[in-house]
């Protein structure tokens, strides 16, 4: 049970980061070779660990919305409403949570910026988790015994293609909030 709780944590708070944290697969991987928890249960646990973890940090983005001008609030009210009168696009979001090859941070950032209902996104992240997760502690077996984990956090904090990644999505967040949605959308109802 602890080797649950401890998995849980490290998960769990590598998940509230909103970039720059080592991979959540490292964490699943070194588990998977280093203890004797069955599969199913790293893999559940993980995955409840990381959906938790972005569902929070999503709730801080949104805290943090707050604090942005009216204006800015108001473009991204613009957005929500655009992105909410279509049903597919809601759809289509929900499938990018589950197989997104991208960085889940700055999209958990970009759900709680613009002010969508979190829940779905975290249990589609959820779903898509269990799949990914399985993967890696299933292939945890395949990678050597002496790898540390300090080795591979370090490795991942130090790819400069994995530093490129995180600033670009960055990026991509301030340039959510910096585009004129109202202009393009037209203002949110409640604006009008």
């Amino acid at each position: 049970m602890t080797e649950y709780l401890i998995l849980f944590a490290i998960v769990f708070g590598l998940n509230l980061l909103p970039a720059f944290g080592p991979p959540t697969w490292s964490v699943i991987v070194l588990f998977g070779i280093n203890s004797q928890l069955p599969l199913a249960g790293l893999v559940v646990v993980a995955a409840l660990a990381s959906s938790s973890g972005r569902y929070i940090l999503a709730h801080g983005f949104r805290l943090f919305a707050t604090r942005l001008s009216k204006k800015t609030r108001a473009n991204l009210a613009a957005a929500r409403a655009a992105f909410e009168r279509k049903r597919h696009h809601n759809l289509m979001a929900l499938v990018f949570f589950i197989v997104s090859p991208l960085p889940s941070a700055q999209q958990f950032g970009a759900v709680g910026l613009a002010g969508v209902c979190i829940l779905p996104f975290t249990l589609a992240f959820f779903v898509g988790r269990l799949f990914s997760y399985t993967f890696y502690a299933g292939g945890a077996e395949l990678v050597d015994r002496n790898t540390s984990l300090g080795d591979t956090f370090r490795d991942s904090l130090t790819s400069p293609v994995g530093i490129a990644i995180q600033v670009l999505m960055l990026g991509g967040l301030v340039l959510l909030a910096k585009v004129d949605w109202v202009r393009i959308f037209g203002p949110a109802p409640s604006d009008k």
